[in-house]
């Protein structure tokens, strides 16, 4: 039995106190170790912008091809982005299920849950290094710089056009509220914890995948512009009427892109 305390039997069976305990200690544990894959991500991250490996990827010029290495370096680069704007704002949910599998006696498929959220994260990611290639095939990036204009215009509007929609609600909603991430979907063994942990990435994935593209209007490693962007969808997610914060947020964009598309044409 994975995750159970030697000689205590059932975890269910424990006394109150100690089984209270028992949650608070693996709270902390999982509240560190998230919080430590999340700024080990911001750590590579920095350390990129300050001349790591991907400074060859980003100074490429537009016409030059993609290799293998270059292909592999913009997926890890994107996969770690990923990993530390999105794992922080996925700990309630965390939380929720390690809580019920210690009380199940099978804490270690808490693990496994975290992997299912993440690999939906590196699908979106490797769609992400597609286009990113793409655009620089297609002259209107460098290699992850900036795609402004008609093109950036045309990004910020989508996203916040995307902001209003119903499909947005529905999966922000999903994400601010733990239980019902997690209610009436429950899977027994490993496979159900990462299907489980992927489907609650996908509600995240359909909740910010458009505001992750806005990192293309920028630039890839905009580190100003990655971590306003980590906020916003960390208060959209659990701050007090982030709901709304979604809404203004949205409306901003247009506005945003509406006058990013009039100086373009100045």
């Amino acid at each position: 039995m994975d995750g159970s305390t030697s000689g205590a039997g059932p975890a269910g069976a424990l006394p109150p106190g100690r089984l209270e305990g028992l949650l608070a200690r693996d709270r902390a544990v999982i509240l560190a170790g998230l919080g430590g894959l999340a700024l080990a991500g911001w750590a590579y991250l920095v350390w990129l912008v300050h001349g790591g490996v991907d400074m060859a990827l980003m100074g490429m010029p537009r016409d030059a091809r993609w290799g293998a290495v270059e292909a592999v370096l913009a997926f890890v680069m994107w996969s770690v982005m990923m990993l530390a704007m999105m794992l922080p704002s996925a700990a309630p949910v965390v939380l929720l299920f390690a809580a019920l599998e210690r009380r199940r006696g099978r804490l270690a498929r808490t693990a496994v849950f975290v992997a299912g959220y993440l690999a939906t994260w590196g699908a979106f990611s490797a769609a992400a290094t597609a286009l990113q290639w793409g655009l620089q095939r297609a002259a209107i990036t460098n290699a992850g710089g900036p795609a402004l204009g008609l093109f950036g215009a045309a990004l910020l509007g989508a996203a916040g056009l995307y902001q209003l929609t119903p499909l947005k609600r529905a999966c922000l909603a999903h994400c601010r509220s733990p239980v019902d991430a997690l209610a009436g979907r429950w899977r027994p063994g490993r496979r159900g914890a990462f299907v489980m942990g992927a489907r609650h990435g996908f509600f995240c994935l359909g909740c910010c995948w458009l505001l992750m593209v806005l990192l293309f209007v920028s630039g890839v490693m905009n580190l100003l512009w990655v971590a306003l962007l980590a906020v916003l969808v960390l208060a959209e997610k659990l701050a007090p009427g982030g709901d709304r914060l979604a809404r203004w947020s949205g409306a901003a964009l247009v506005a945003l892109a509406l006058g990013l598309a009039v100086a373009s044409q100045v």
